[in-house]
């Protein structure tokens, strides 16, 4: 089959910069996005941080951003100060996933067109070993509250920064999954930090949590949204979709769509081709879409 039978169908002229990442430039960490003071001193400061593949970044990974947003608009008990997508690094080494730089270059992409609030951090796509997701949370509270100092209240005073995993309801399950996640990485996760969940078609959060020992102990720790708008756009299906030759338009941002194309990602393998999956050993885990 030629690689123009497998392309895209939908090709949109955009002004946005689609050239690739390179990691070779010195690590930074965003704060470009991240209020120096609060709004509501009577709140606590609350960052959340989703980590994930995002091969590639969909419209529901913003939107669960969206949904948060709106859940705690509507409470008194935290002030949202922004969002972060941590894509995981090339030796998580799960099906369908490309390489880090495209990756970080589509969530990128993704919120430079849509969000005036959320950031995209590259330390742990950086790293040259997998990253447990209770490492990547301890990372962003070093860099938010040992060397950022937290946040300053309109009375002078610093407040440390609360910050909570945010995630799909899959996720979530896969926490029930033998082997998958360390107990002392759930307690660290759940006990420590926090998780804000967004429920997903056909996922039981709540029939979950009753379920799991770790999560039931922490229950306070964990907050649930339902999709109002139920959304199931998956990067799986995304992935298929370009493999097929099908259109992926409404789906992901349009720059996002148009890097797809430029690079050839998520095209079929060359017989001869090595895929960055099955370069290193895969280790046993599972993390979000």
């Amino acid at each position: 089959m030629n690689k123009e039978d497998t392309a895209p169908t939908t090709r949109i002229s955009t002004s946005y910069d689609l050239s690739p990442l390179s990691f070779e430039n010195p690590y930074e960490f965003p704060r470009h996005f991240l209020p120096t003071i609060m709004k509501d001193e009577g709140k606590i400061p609350l960052v959340l941080v989703a980590c994930g593949s995002f091969s590639p970044v969909t419209y529901l990974h913003l939107r669960m951003f969206e949904m948060a947003q709106d859940h705690f608009k509507e409470r008194n008990e935290f002030e949202l100060l922004t969002g972060y997508y941590s894509p995981v690094s090339d030796y998580y080494m799960k099906e369908g996933l490309v390489k880090a730089e495209h990756r970080v270059k589509m969530c990128q992409l993704a919120i430079e067109t849509t969000s005036d609030w959320l950031m995209v951090d590259s330390w742990e796509a950086r790293q040259t070993t997998y990253q447990r997701t209770a490492v990547v949370l301890d990372h962003f509270d070093h860099e938010l509250n040992t060397l950022g100092g937290g946040i300053l209240t309109k009375s002078g005073e610093r407040r440390k920064i609360r910050i909570m995993l945010l995630a799909g309801g899959d996720l979530i399950a896969s926490f029930g999954h033998p082997g998958v996640w360390a107990p002392n990485d759930l307690h660290h996760i759940v006990g420590h930090y926090g998780c804000v969940i967004i429920e997903r078609t056909g996922t039981d959060v709540y029939g979950f949590l009753l379920s799991h020992d770790i999560l039931y102990q922490h229950r306070m720790n964990v907050t649930v949204i339902k999709q109002l708008i139920h959304n199931d756009i998956s990067s799986t299906k995304i992935r298929l979709f370009v493999k097929r030759g099908m259109s992926i338009k409404y789906l992901l941002p349009n720059p996002v769509i148009d890097y797809i194309h430029n690079h050839g990602l998520y095209l079929p393998l060359p017989p001869t081709a090595t895929s960055v999956e099955q370069e290193v050993k895969k280790p046993v885990f599972i993390d979000e879409d």
